[in-house]
């Protein structure tokens, strides 16, 4: 009746701890990976001291006082590792921890 996602509270347990919504849903972004990044993801990245070294002055010129610019600074950071022969990552890890980020910053933090 109210037109909401109705997967999402499938008419029992309303406001459960279940019902809080994803982060990446509440920031409008579609988690699904198109197909041509899929592949690219297989895809080992060559070493690339240019490239590398670029992502880093950009991480370093984002850092600031915010919570935001820091997040996005120590992203572009991570991303930079793809490029370093001497780092074990993958475009897969880098998104799960963002998203992994991106969820506890929804919840207003880590709670322990």
């Amino acid at each position: 009746m109210s037109g909401e996602r109705s997967e999402s509270d499938g008419g029992e347990g309303a406001g459960s701890e279940g019902d809080e919504p994803d982060a990446l849903d509440a920031a409008g972004i579609d988690p699904v990976v198109p197909e041509s990044a899929a592949d690219a993801a297989d895809e080992a990245f060559a070493e690339d001291d240019e490239v590398r070294a670029f992502l880093r002055e950009i991480a370093g010129d984002v850092w600031g006082d915010s919570s935001e610019s820091k997040q996005l600074s120590a992203i572009l950071y991570r991303v930079s590792d793809l490029y370093d022969p001497d780092e074990q990552t993958s475009p897969e890890e880098i998104y799960l921890n963002v998203r992994h980020i991106m969820r506890i910053k929804a919840q207003g933090g880590i709670e322990r």
